[in-house]
């Protein structure tokens, strides 16, 4: 059964009959000393062109990890992905170049992942060079028309990093993994940094650039508001492990697992009587380690609604209601 159906993007219709990106029991195990961390443990997700999919879920939870493990930055304990039918971990050096030119990643801290010895047209010529697209005059040219693409000028090129603000310096990065016109990117909290009057204009950006250049997004937040805004789909984490699937829409107005109550109860709502009769659910305790997580379903141990079956029996992953999709015992 397909577990990743989806309706129409709020922005552009995306194809859903072959999936782009296809992930499988995807897994990311850290050896910590004698310990094993298990900071993704079983990612199962299709990514359909043209679409954003939303990744959230509480810091730790290993939404960064499944990103970067995705984009095969990260070597994976188990699991697979592919990318336009072929598998990311089974390309040799040469194919994984090739690919990571469709395949590529916005970093979340634009003050740590722009080179501080590097001008932007250096910054951003470098995956130019790098896969040998173009050089000279024409080199040049792309660069300005990227600048030009992300909001920024061409007299920007001859700066460094430390004279822009850090929207600008996001813009930069954007434009650094348009370079090479790829069809897939990994947004790793790229607002998170940033102000929040600067948050909005950058998820604008991102959404046109969708919208122009046919892009796919997965787009790791901890911002719920804003994955609302961008998503079409929205997949929640805990501790490295699935707990609900949903259209954006349908996710926010009936949200199925506790965990997904709780975070959305959190969210700030606009009309001042709403938000101050509403009911938060505030969660007991803190993120067990994931070093070692709790037996069953690791959210019980912070569940209001835990019985006998949780700590014994980790919740089967399913279609609850149509295109939606949970594990959690209160509907086995």
């Amino acid at each position: 059964m397909n577990t990743n159906k989806s309706a129409v993007s709020k922005s552009t219709e995306y194809s859903k009959e072959i999936p782009l990106v296809q992930i499988r029991n995807l897994k990311k195990y850290f050896q910590v000393g004698n310990q094993v961390l298990q900071a993704v443990d079983g990612l199962d997700l299709d990514i359909y062109r043209g679409e954003t999919v939303g990744l959230v879920g509480e810091s730790g939870c290993g939404k960064s990890t499944a990103g970067r493990t995705i984009l095969r930055l990260y070597e994976p304990t188990e699991g697979e992905v592919t990318f336009e039918g072929a598998n990311v971990y089974k390309q040799s050096t040469s194919q994984l170049k090739q690919m990571r030119k469709q395949m590529q990643m916005i970093f979340q801290d634009p003050y740590a992942s722009l080179n501080p010895r590097m001008t932007v047209e250096h910054i951003i010529g470098e995956p130019l060079d790098i896969h040998r697209i173009v050089s000279g005059k024409q080199r040049r040219e792309k660069i300005v028309e990227l600048l030009e693409l992300v909001g920024l000028n061409g007299e920007h090129a001859n700066r460094f990093a430390h004279e822009f603000s850090g929207g600008q310096r996001q813009r930069i990065g954007i434009a650094r993994a348009l370079a090479l016109q790829p069809k897939f990117i990994v947004c790793d909290e790229p607002i998170s940094a940033l102000d929040v009057s600067i948050q909005a204009q950058v998820v604008n950006l991102l959404k046109d650039l969708q919208s122009k250049m046919g892009l796919t997004y997965l787009f790791i937040a901890h911002d719920l508001s804003m994955v609302k805004y961008i998503s079409d789909r929205v997949l929640v984490m805990y501790l490295g492990n699935m707990v609900e699937l949903a259209e954006s829409d349908t996710l926010y107005r009936e949200p199925l697992h506790p965990y997904t109550q709780a975070l959305l109860s959190a969210v700030p709502i606009p009309d001042p009587e709403i938000e101050r009769n509403r009911e938060r659910i505030v969660l007991q305790g803190d993120v067990p380690s994931p070093i070692n997580p709790p037996s069953g379903c690791v959210f019980r141990t912070r569940c209001a609604h835990a019985k006998e079956q949780c700590a014994k029996e980790k919740p089967v992953w399913k279609e609850v209601k149509p295109d939606h999709f949970t594990a959690c015992h209160l509907y086995n």
